[in-house]
Formats: C-alpha cells, sequence, structure tokens
C-alpha cells in the first residue's frame, strides 16, 4: 500500500502541475475524476485483496485529493468567488462520480 501511495502522489504532482490553471483549478478535477475512474475499474475486476490495497488504496487514494479540492473550493469562496466556488464543488462531485461509475461498469462488461 505504501508503494502504491508513493506512485499515486507522484502521479497526482506530475499531473496536476501540467494541467492546473490559476483561474480555475483544473489539475485537481483531473486528478479526482482520473482517479475515480481507476478506482471503478480496480473494484470492478475481481482482483485480491493485497491488490485492491496496492491500486485502489494505494495508488488511486494518493492520486486523487479531497483536501486540495476542499481548500481551493473554501479559498475561491471566501475570495468573492462564489460561483466558480460552486462549480468547483458540484463538478469534482458530479465528474469523479461519474468516472467511478464508468469505471466499474468498464470492468465488469470486458470481464
Amino acid at each position: 500500500m505504501g508503494i502504491g501511495g508513493a506512485v499515486g502522489a507522484v502521479l497526482r504532482h506530475l499531473l496536476a502541475q501540467r494541467v492546473d490553471r490559476e483561474a480555475f483549478p483544473v489539475g485537481t478535477l483531473v486528478v479526482n475524476v482520473l482517479g475515480s475512474f481507476a478506482l471503478g475499474v480496480v473494484v470492478g475486476t475481481s482482483l485480491d485483496d493485497r491488490a485492491v490495497l496496492l491500486f485502489g488504496t494505494g495508488v488511486c487514494g494518493s492520486f486523487t485529493t479531497y483536501s486540495s479540492f476542499s481548500y481551493e473550493t473554501v479559498r475561491r469562496w471566501e475570495s468573492g468567488e462564489r460561483a466558480r466556488a460552486a462549480l468547483n464543488a458540484v463538478g469534482n462531485l458530479a465528474l469523479a462520480t461519474l468516472g467511478l461509475t464508468l469505471g466499474v461498469t468498464l470492468a465488469r462488461t470486458l470481464s
């Protein structure tokens, strides 16, 4: 799980740095949606418990970031960017849930 966590954290940092924008936290949104999709694939397959810990808890858990999402949302709200804060909150919740659902569906369809 620790190795998976290290891999996920490094991947999150690299991806978020490439796609993040000052006006909107695109990097956090992207990692949360992709991580949720990947977690859906993990839980939608018949992996053993150790593989789920490595990929699901380790890689996906450290790749996604609820704390950054929360901070970015509150920071925008407090600075008066209420529409962007709401869009960030709703976008992360809706798109990450959709990503997880698509990942589970894809894994179950292919297996």
